[in-house]
Order: C-alpha cells, then sequence, then structure tokens
C-alpha cells in the first residue's frame, strides 16, 4: 500500500514489517534484532527504526538484510523533564523515518518496542488511514518504571497507565516477555488472552555454545564475578559496587574481583563510586562490549550477578541477562525476584535480604561452594539448551505474525 497517488508503486507482497524501538540502537537490542533477523529469514520485508548510538551512527544502513533507520537522540538524563524532551524528538523522528520507509519499502505491520508507550499514536495513523496492522512489543511496564525512577505514583504515573491502555487498546495483538507479562496485558490492558503471545528474553544459543574463555579479564585474581547489561537507576549496579566494597574491606577477600559489562546513564557515578571507596583495582569497567566479544568474557567469570532489587518492576521482569548467565554455564545470585527466580530455577542463590551486606556474603559462600556452582552450572546450561532457547522462542514470534498476516490477507 502505498501514501498517496503521487508516491511511487510499492513492489511488495503482504509480509513487509516496520519495526520502532526509541531506547537503544540496532543491532545493539538484545530482543529486537533477534526478532528484526528471525521475520528477515522467514521472508519478511523488515525495516527497523531506531536512534543512534553505542557506536551505530549511520542514518541508514543493511544488515543482514534488515534495512536500519536511525534518528539523533533527543535530550538525556534522569529527570521527568528530559525524558519528556527525549520522547518527543523520538516521536517525531519516528513518524518522520515511517513516512520514509511506507515510500521506500511498504509495511503492512507495525512493531512497537516499549518504553516508552507513545508509539502508538504513530500505528493509530496507519491504521486510521491505512490500515495497517499494529503489535505491540511489551519490554517493560512504563507506569511501575516511572514509580521506581521517581518514587511517586503522581499525575503522570496515572497518565503513563492511560497510555499503556490505550496502547493495548489500539493493538491487533501483544507480544509479552513472560507470563506475568501476559496476565498484566489482559487484565489491565483489556488483550484477548488469545492476542498475546509469550516471546522471552532468550539469547541465540550458538554465540554462546562454543565459547572460548578469554582468561585475560580474570588479571591476577582467584576468584571473577560477572555483570552485563544496562546501567540505569533500577538496575541495581551501585548494589553490586557496593557489595564488593563489602567483600573486599569487611570479608578481607581481595582474590574476588568483579567485571561489569554494558553502558549507561549511570554509568559515570558508578565509577566514581568505584573509585570514592576505594576498590577500583577490583572492579573492571568493561563498557559496551559486541555481542561477538560478550560470551567469551563471561566464560572467563565464576559466577554471575543480578543485583536488581526487589520493586515494583523488577518483580515483573525476565532479565536477558539471566538466560545469558545460564546459557554460557555460570551459576548466578540474586535478590528475591519472583519472576526471575521462575526464569532461573536451581541455577540461581537467592539473597532474600535485599542489601549490598547480604548480597556480598551470597556471592562469597556461592564461590566457595564447588559442588553447588557446578551442579548450578548443569541444571542452567541443560535448562537454556531445552527449553529456553531461541529457536523455540521464534515459533511464537512467527505465529504472532502469521495470525497478523492473514488478518491483512
Amino acid at each position: 500500500m502505498v501514501l498517496s497517488a503521487n508516491t511511487p508503486a510499492v513492489d511488495y507482497v503482504a509480509g513487509a514489517v516496520l519495526i520502532i524501538v526509541e531506547n537503544q540502537s540496532v543491532p545493539v537490542d538484545a530482543r529486537v534484532w533477534p526478532e528484526a533477523t528471525a521475520l528477515h529469514q522467514a521472508g519478511y520485508t523488515v525495516s527497523v527504526i531506531c536512534p543512534k548510538g553505542q557506536g551505530y551512527d549511520k542514518a541508514y544502513e543493511q544488515i543482514d538484510g534488515v534495512h536500519i533507520y536511525r534518528h539523533p537522540r533527543g535530550v538525556e538524563g534522569s529527570g521527568a523533564v528530559t525524558y519528556l524532551l527525549e520522547y518527543t524528538v523520538a516521536l517525531f523522528w519516528e513518524f518522520v523515518l515511517s513516512l520514509k520507509v511506507a515510500r521506500r519499502h511498504g509495511f503492512d505491520i507495525l512493531h512497537a518496542s516499549n518504553p516508552p508507550d507513545l508509539i502508538f499514536l504513530i500505528a493509530i495513523f496507519y491504521k486510521f488511514f491505512f490500515g495497517k496492522n499494529f503489535l505491540f512489543d511489551q519490554h517493560d511496564p512504563a507506569p511501575e518504571l516511572y514509580a521506581v525512577k521517581f518514587g511517586r505514583q503522581d499525575f503522570v504515573y496515572r497518565l503513563l497507565l492511560l497510555l499503556e491502555r490505550w496502547t493495548f487498546r489500539s493493538a491487533d495483538g501483544s507480544l509479552a516477555t513472560n507470563p506475568t507479562l501476559k496476565q498484566q496485558a489482559v487484565e489491565r490492558g483489556g488483550m484477548p488472552p488469545d492476542r498475546v503471545w509469550i516471546v522471552r528474553n532468550v539469547p541465540e544459543l550458538g554465540r554462546f555454545r562454543q565459547a572460548k574463555p578469554d582468561l585475560s579479564v580474570r588479571r591476577s585474581f582467584r576468584y571473577l564475578v560477572g555483570y552485563v547489561g544496562m546501567m540505569a537507576e533500577q538496575d541495581g549496579v551501585h548494589l553490586l559496587v557496593e557489595a564488593m566494597d563489602h567483600i573486599v574491606k569487611r570479608l578481607h577477600r581481595t582474590d574476588i574481583a568483579c567485571l561489569i559489562i554494558g553502558d549507561g546513564p549511570e554509568a559515570g557515578r558508578l565509577r566514581t563510586l568505584t573509585g570514592e571507596l576505594g576498590i577500583a583495582d577490583n572492579i573492571e569497567f568493561a563498557g559496551f562490549i559486541s555481542r561477538d566479544e560478550l560470551p567469551a568474557m563471561l566464560a572467563a567469570c565464576d559466577i554471575g550477578v543480578v543485583p536488581d532489587p526487589p520493586n515494583a518492576s523488577n518483580v515483573m521482569m525476565s532479565m536477558i541477562k539471566v538466560f545469558e548467565y545460564m546459557a554460557i554455564g555460570l551459576p548466578l545470585a540474586m535478590f528475591d525476584l519472583p519472576q526471575a527466580r521462575c526464569d532461573a530455577g536451581d541455577a540461581a542463590l537467592v539473597v532474600t535480604e535485599p542489601t549490598p551486606q547480604a548480597l556480598g556474603e551470597g556471592i562469597v559462600a556461592l564461590l566457595e561452594n564447588e559442588a553447588a556452582r557446578e551442579r548450578m552450572r548443569n541444571y542452567g546450561m541443560e535448562r537454556a539448551r531445552g527449553e529456553l532457547q531461541w529457536e523455540i522462542e521464534k515459533r511464537s514470534l512467527l505465529a504472532a505474525y502469521a495470525r497478523l498476516a492473514a488478518r491483512t490477507r
């Protein structure tokens, strides 16, 4: 379908897709990129709109058959006003680039990844004027995320609940990362259960199966604790830094080091905190690491850590780092997060007290129990290579698209 009679004809069949993601660039985004490549391999024409950053600053490029259009990032920060500016700039560029994608490649399905829950505004335009289908891919529960970031349930929180409801109500289908979020989509979002598909955030197993440990990251330490993921307030990486302070200074374990892989708005503050605590020798910040390098660095670790504290958002989340640790064979230490605990099963040591001191003691206890680590390692790898692998989750993604494509036809 074309936008107007004056627009050149687009040569494609039903099966063209536009994915819009605001908070990470592609192919960095660990959920969007496997989805995009899986759809391309299934025969769909796939275009992605995302922000520039993380080493990917070309306005347009094609990678593995996927058309990627990137826009400038808005003002970034931690306040409500800066978030509003960032999202407003992003929404403007997303709409402008969606017109370009519609003209060049066409699309039948608009796939919106949150946060924020604003992309439905673009989807409504294409639904109303051009009959496109709208698939909502809920990565995070945005209202709970706001409440955690700012510590309040005010007018903005209620507005986010409204935007979430409008997003679900305007969607023709929805993707959830776990049963908890599917239940929320049905009960709070009003989605029919048969139009919500669970597509878990699991890694592509092939990248981890043959990984050889990069032993250089261990330096001269006996044990290495690993973390991979974002560094924002809700991710709790400061609790891991404080846990390492407890390990080094109170437990006198100078033979334990920590490797922190990733980036985010808290990265600078965390580096400063590490220096102020005087434990910079025991914590290495590796920054953003490419998908190809990550498995080798994780394979050099003895355990993985999930420092995300219990809160209204984290208790519902399935975290890709949990599945990455299991895929590489790392036992993990984590706080008591119901959904993550369910995802990890017996591969995790659950620390019931949500404090850095308790986390530090749990880390040391796990490192010293080699037999338990071996059991947890084997359990995690067996589960990751059985029920929790991308090849299985991909079937659910393609089933959702088949349903929407049938509606289009």
